[in-house]
Formats: C-alpha cells, sequence, structure tokens
C-alpha cells in the first residue's frame, strides 16, 4: 500500500470564465465593490460536491476509480439569489443559490458521496445544498438585509463534468488544481 500522501482534495464543478465574470461583475454591482466578509477570489468559484480531506496515494487511486463510475447526464445550471449559512442573521459563509438544475447537481453529489464511502473517505458531515460560496465572514454577521435587496443572477451554465480537485494551502488564498475531469456522458 502507498501512504505517501497526495494531498487535500475535492470534488467538484468548475465555473467557465464567462459565468465567472458574469457573476463578478454583478456582484461588484451589487455591493458597490465590497462584498460583505472576505470575497474569495473568483478564480477559485466552484460548485463543490463533496470534500475528502486529506489523501494517500491508495485512496487518491480508489477514489478516481470510483469516481469514473459515476453515471450521470451533462445538465443545465442556473443560478439564483444571495443565502447565507448557517443563517443570514449570522452569516459565516455567504453564496449564490442554484435554481434549475439543483436537483441534478444533488444526485450528482450523492453519487460522489457514495464514490467517497467507497474509497475509504469518512461519512460527510453537513448535509449537501447546492451553492457557489463568494465570501467567508469572519466574526459572524447580520446579513439579511444585503440578501434581501440583492437582485439574483440570471447566469447559466452547462454542467458536462465533475472534476477532481487538490487544495495548496498556505501564503495567500488557496489554489485549486484540477487532478482529474469525469465527464458526463
Amino acid at each position: 500500500m502507498n501512504l505517501a500522501r497526495v494531498g487535500r482534495l475535492f470534488v467538484g464543478v468548475p465555473i467557465p470564465e464567462e459565468v465567472r465574470e458574469g457573476l463578478d461583475a454583478h456582484l461588484r454591482a451589487t455591493f458597490a465593490g465590497k462584498i460583505p466578509g472576505k470575497a474569495v477570489p473568483s478564480r477559485n468559484w466552484h460548485l463543490t460536491l463533496r470534500f475528502l480531506g486529506d489523501a494517500d496515494a491508495e485512496r487518491h487511486r480508489k477514489i478516481v476509480e470510483s469516481l469514473r463510475s459515476v453515471d450521470a447526464a451533462p445538465f443545465d445550471l442556473e443560478f439564483a439569489g444571495l443565502g447565507a449559512f448557517p443563517r443570514p442573521a449570522r452569516a459565516t459563509v455567504l453564496w449564490v443559490g442554484v435554481g434549475e438544475g439543483g436537483d441534478a447537481l444533488s444526485a450528482i453529489a450523492a453519487t460522489v458521496d457514495a464514490a467517497a464511502l467507497a474509497a475509504g473517505f469518512g461519512v460527510e458531515e453537513q448535509e449537501f445544498a447546492p451553492h457557489l460560496t463568494i465570501s467567508r465572514v469572519s466574526p459572524p454577521a447580520d446579513l439579511r438585509a444585503e440578501i434581501a435587496q440583492a437582485p439574483p443572477f440570471d447566469g447559466r451554465m452547462r454542467v458536462e463534468s465533475i472534476v477532481l480537485f487538490r487544495s495548496h494551502m498556505g501564503a495567500g488564498p488557496p489554489r485549486y488544481e484540477e487532478m482529474e475531469v469525469f465527464p458526463l456522458t
């Protein structure tokens, strides 16, 4: 068994450049250039399907093998309004929700979760909620007014693949490396 450390892994859906540019412009206009909290750089935006955590080479091999068997068709996804975790009155995460396509995304997340468990990763602590994190808020803040006043983002995208990402942490914001792409067929 190869126990060499591969790194911190997660499975997600990348956001196309044109959608990132449109959402970035929408958020700058909505918040007059100052998003509450610490904004996630747009180059890091993705829809997380499953956080995996630290992986060695053997679990990396197993998750790649398991993800190759994910069987789902491509689908369209549209974004919706803003929301916050754990709740808008005490927000620690500001996010853009998912409207149409949310059920398909949830179904893929359930399949990815089963693949992660089969590959030896632990049980996911949080129930899946389709969203795109745009900011982290610390200390928690009341964002009810900002969320209520923000117009929804009318962006759409085609989901044609899922990606196994590796997180690189250190100085500055995290960097996400695409390790393997799994097309939806």
